[in-house]
């Protein structure tokens, strides 16, 4: 007499169900178990799609969390009715964006959100029902309410923020880069994984419908083996000189997520880049120093197997945002095409084709990216499942901007490990980087993979 909803952990109701089916012999029993079958199959929820990342076990050796915990406790028997409590930090637009995702996700309540012109806090607050608002991001971090923190920030904030809610029992959400600085990088993922905590890099294309379907042709063999990989990313319009200069170069601000694409596609970690760049578009940026200078580029990327992957960026496209990909394999093709705001074509005598440009703004060609990849993160934080996007893959995507430019500026191969074994951690989270006239450290030994400057990560723990 008992409601099966207060017996059966809706985390267990598709796998109980199945159990049911398969191992029940007793002819006798049949009709009653399918009874059985039928209700918990109406209770159950549809399954998670998994995502992929790619981590292995790193070699420091595994530390103590000293953060508090949080009131979310990460149990396969709580996790299923815990309402998971969250803030953002940052109400621009990015915020915005994964702020109206989280109040569609369930089981997971905002209750403060913050952003240094209140104003914008505020209003935030009342568009979406959050109930406290606040001029300082620490009030979302020390909020003793609060599981999870959205770090939607200016980039030079992110690693502090980070550190902060590892300090202070907080799960982490950030929007890529982690931070703009390697060693920091690794300092930031270090603490949130020293404190057992999850952390979940932005890298919203990977969630992208598109990218993801021919993820899943790659993975299925539908196009054989990889043979190449090919990304173009081309935006409608240049941004300002204020935002080129000072953002780091176009391999760092622009190229850093079609590199990271090549990787996710490709499902392995890659060996070296060349890169190459010019200015074509904004001719008052070659003032500029590296390859801030630079408003088209193009990489080459080697991975194992021979696999090949290229990549074009430029920050202007006449014919609006091109975000395209292509893959060829041993038995075939698949390629991408942009997205449009309908499917309505124009036929006349001179022109035949989509009646509308593409979407020009990424806001509005990837928002349903932006709000996949922000419930995938509710989803990790209520089910407790490995978190899709991880903060090595972050680090990875950092590492591979870095090469590109390093490449650009010295027109040669540079291999990723180069970038890596500039990193000298004294501990896991207390690092710095070597260059080439400083004398090593006492101890110092240089590492070739990302894996091996991070602590193992909460999920890879289990």
């Amino acid at each position: 007499r008992t409601p099966l909803r207060s017996i059966v952990p809706r985390d267990h109701e598709q796998r109980i169900w199945v159990t049911l089916e398969t191992n029940t012999s007793d002819t006798c029993c049949q009709t009653r178990i399918m009874k059985i079958s039928a209700l918990l199959f109406l209770l159950a929820a549809p399954a998670a799609s998994s995502a992929f990342s790619f981590t292995a076990k790193p070699s420091f050796a595994r530390a103590r969390s000293n953060a508090s915990p949080t009131s979310l406790q990460m149990t396969s028997e709580a996790a299923t009715s815990k309402e998971v409590k969250v803030g953002v930090i940052g109400c621009g637009r990015i915020g915005i964006v994964h702020l109206g995702a989280i109040t569609k996700a369930p089981n997971v309540t905002p209750v403060i959100v913050s952003n240094p012109t209140v104003s914008k806090a505020e209003a935030a607050a009342k568009q979406y029902g959050v109930p406290r608002f606040s001029g300082d991001a620490m009030d979302v971090i020390t909020d003793p309410e609060v599981d999870a923190v959205w770090i939607c920030s200016p980039s030079q904030f992110h690693a502090e923020q980070i550190k902060a809610c590892a300090a202070n029992g907080k799960h982490v959400f950030c929007e890529k880069p982690i931070a703009t600085d390697l060693a920091e990088t690794v300092e930031a993922i270090n603490e949130m994984n020293e404190a057992g905590l999850k952390l979940m890099t932005g890298l919203q294309r990977r969630f992208d419908q598109n990218f993801i379907r021919v993820k899943s042709a790659i993975t299925g063999k539908e196009v054989g083996d990889t043979i190449m990989v090919k990304l173009c990313s081309r935006d409608p319009a240049p941004p300002p000189f204020e935002y080129v200069k000072g953002g780091g170069g176009i391999f760092n601000d622009m190229a850093v997520h079609d590199l990271d694409m090549t990787r996710f596609l490709v499902g392995d970690d890659p060996i070296d880049i060349l890169s190459v760049g010019s200015c074509h578009i904004d001719k008052s940026i070659e003032e500029l120093e590296g390859s801030e200078a630079y408003d088209t580029a193009a990489c080459l990327i080697r991975y194992p197997n021979g696999v090949q992957a290229m990549v074009d960026v430029c920050r202007q496209s006449s014919y609006g945002y091109d975000q395209r990909a292509e893959v060829l394999g041993t038995n075939g093709m698949i390629a991408t095409d942009n997205v449009y705001p309908n499917t309505a074509k124009l036929f006349k005598p001179d022109f035949t084709g989509n009646a509308d440009m593409p979407y020009d703004f990424f806001l509005q060609r990837y928002n349903e990216a932006y709000v996949t990849e922000t419930i995938a993160f509710c989803e990790s934080l209520v089910n407790d499942t490995p978190v899709p996007c991880t903060g090595e893959d972050g680090l990875v995507a950092l590492i591979m901007s870095l090469a590109a430019d390093k490449s650009a500026a010295e027109n040669r191969w540079v291999k990723f490990s180069e970038i890596v074994d500039q990193v000298y951690c004294s501990t896991p989270t207390q690092c710095e980087l070597i260059v080439q006239s400083d004398v090593f450290p006492e101890g110092f030994k240089p590492v070739s993979n990302a894996k091996d400057l991070l602590l193992p990560d909460v999920d890879s723990r289990k």
